[in-house]
């Protein structure tokens, strides 16, 4: 487990030398690691780059699968809500991180989340699609 928070530390260093929030990930499966990745979000103007979420994909190329059963989540910082929502999609197994969120983060933005009373028959094509799922 140490080794693999060590690869995780040294992907944080990497984000760090290119003036990215150091953040760094790796994802391990059978004991190896499968893929790495670090925070990439200035550079690449690109506000999923995450480190776990950078790690995530190179993890489902390699498996040629979003399924990542069985494996195992090594990152420096704490999931934020994005990406531990996407990190349960992807069927993580475990996830183990060295810091919680930085006390010193300020948070920059409120976005406003609300549901609408609209009436629709979304419900129901939702529920028509994942019972024709389960029946093949």
């Amino acid at each position: 487990m140490i080794n693999y928070m060590d690869e995780a530390l040294k992907q944080a260093k990497k984000a760090y030398k290119k003036d990215e929030i150091p953040v760094g990930c790796v994802i391990v499966k059978d004991n190896k690691i499968i893929a790495k990745g670090h925070n990439n979000r200035e550079n690449k103007h690109n506000v999923l780059g995450h480190a776990e979420i950078n790690a995530l994909l190179k993890a489902q190329k390699k498996l040629k699968t979003w399924k990542l059963n069985n494996c195992d989540l090594y990152v420096t910082l704490k999931p934020c809500s994005m990406c531990e929502t996407i990190i349960k999609q992807a069927r993580i197994k475990n996830v183990y991180y060295l810091v919680e969120k930085l006390e010193f983060k300020k948070e920059y933005y409120k976005t406003n989340i609300e549901k609408l009373n609209y009436t629709s028959n979304y419900k129901e094509i939702l529920g028509s699609f994942f019972a024709n799922k389960r029946d093949k």
